[in-house]
């Protein structure tokens, strides 16, 4: 937003410019009504702490992140082109396995892979996509591009906040929508509904579609009301659902029993389907898998797709892209070390004081280290977690992240990292949220920019060619 010699970027001067015409009381008085706006509206999200679930309002920022619409629109092209391929390489992977016979990645990978499943082999889900929705986590490095640091393919989340980030802004700063064109989000839900309905295995007017959440205690639960209310559609728990003879999903209504066509699923593949995964969870829906492999109902995310929503696969997209489209990828990645590389392990425990280092499969900010900002004590004790099961961990140079001014106080303003999660949609067509999720570390200096580890949140804006409304 600001560049390093203290003036706003080309794409930020209308916003710059309107809000510095704010006196300190009325900035003051907006960021109170904005917080006031996230109570009224009961937006919120979970922290498991200490074994606890602890319910907060929604860390908002007011000031919003500016990105021009001509560096957007290349960075949309980076993301289509890269979930192209991911969902590629997934299909892959569950039948001819052809990149690993080829070379291009080694079959190893799959040995390990916590999220590789053999259930899911021969199976060809509606219009070959595996990852229908996806959330690529950006960042910019000094030089100002922007570097894919994670791809999440399993059960991303954080789109609702994108759309309540615009709401508390458009209520809060109503004039500056009204001077500077600011490209709109809030046509997502009916683009995500096309998207469900356009894979529907049954081909009728008005599919069924379902969100299924494990219940009110996942930390996401907000989200999936949110949605299945944005939607238009049911939110149902697994003891909603039931798998009849005919190897059809059906939901339990007040007026019998209704087929299900399409299940927006935000539950982990292990607590999917007791039938074919943890005989023990009671979240999921037993035959589920069964449903889906008869062709009777399609679930979204596919299981199985987490098998690139690994940390170690994200090493090799750049690869995968050129293999499977023969081009270069538009998004570049961010250096990564592979600690199963004996040489490449050597360096990480050498220079492990530099580096961020991260478990394969966990997501959410858990189980990394940021070694510049850790003790001795905690650099050896991941030295130890490291060498016992190098394949678990990755790791990469601590970046020079960008920041954005964040509101402190009072007329405070000081700047923090930040990073975004744009959504990509994948089923008949391809799309890309205008903007995404933009996250912030709300303490000084922490590149850790996640919810559950304490970061914040502010509305991304696109900014039209030449800012101004005309």
């Amino acid at each position: 937003m600001i560049s390093e010699k203290g003036n706003p970027r080309a794409a930020s001067r209308s916003v710059v410019s309107a809000l510095s015409k704010l006196s300190d009381e009325e900035l003051e008085s907006r960021r109170v009504a904005a917080d006031r706006t996230v109570r009224d509206m009961g937006v919120s999200f979970t922290v498991y702490m200490d074994g606890s679930n602890i319910d907060r309002a929604w860390p908002f920022d007011l000031i919003p992140r500016v990105i021009g619409e001509a560096e957007w629109k290349r960075t949309e092209e980076g993301l289509k082109q890269r979930v192209k391929a991911l969902n590629m390489f997934i299909n892959d992977v569950y039948h001819d396995q052809q990149i690993f016979k080829d070379g291009v990645v080694p079959e190893d990978l799959l040995k390990d892979s916590k999220n590789f499943r053999p259930e899911c082999v021969g199976i060809n889900p509606p219009r070959g996509v595996w990852a229908h929705i996806c959330g690529c986590d950006l960042v910019k490095d000094i030089d100002g591009k922007f570097y894919v640091l994670e791809d999440n393919l399993r059960v991303p989340s954080g789109v609702a906040y994108m759309l309540e980030n615009r709401e508390i802004s458009k209520r809060v700063l109503p004039e500056l929508f009204e001077s500077i064109d600011i490209l709109p989000v809030d046509d997502y839900p009916e683009k995500l509904f096309s998207m469900l309905a356009s894979v529907s295995p049954r081909k009728v007017r008005q599919p069924e579609i379902v969100i299924l959440t494990p219940g009110i205690f996942n930390s996401a639960y907000f989200e999936h009301a949110f949605l299945a209310q944005q939607l238009g559609v049911e939110l149902v728990e697994g003891s909603d659902l039931l798998v009849a003879d005919d190897d059809c999903v059906y939901m339990r209504t007040i007026s019998g029993l209704e087929r299900v066509d399409v299940i927006y699923r935000r539950i982990d593949d292990l607590f999917l389907d007791p039938e074919a995964f943890n005989p023990d969870s009671i979240l999921g829906c037993a035959g589920l898998m069964r449903a889906w492999k008869a062709g009777n109902v399609a679930l979204v995310n596919a299981p199985g797709a987490g098998v690139a929503d690994d940390k170690v696969v994200y090493a090799y997209v750049p690869k995968m892209i050129e293999y499977y489209l023969g081009e270069k990828a538009i998004l570049p990645n961010v250096e990564t070390y592979l600690c199963d590389d004996p040489e490449q392990l050597e360096y990480v425990l050498a220079n492990i004081e530099k580096l961020v280092v991260k478990p394969a499969n966990e997501s959410g900010g858990y189980g990394m280290l940021v070694g510049p900002h850790a003790t001795e004590k905690e650099h050896n004790a991941f030295r130890k977690l490291v060498k016992e099961n190098p394949r678990n961990y990755i790791a990469q140079p601590t970046l020079q992240l960008s920041t954005t001014p964040v509101i402190t106080g009072p007329g405070q303003v000081e700047p923090r990292h930040l990073d975004l999660r744009p959504f990509v949609l994948q089923g008949k067509t391809t799309t890309v949220t205008t903007g995404g999720l933009t996250r912030v570390a709300l303490t000084k200096g922490s590149l850790v920019v996640n919810s559950s580890q304490g970061g914040g949140s502010k509305d991304t804006w696109i900014v039209a060619q030449g800012g101004k409304k005309s």
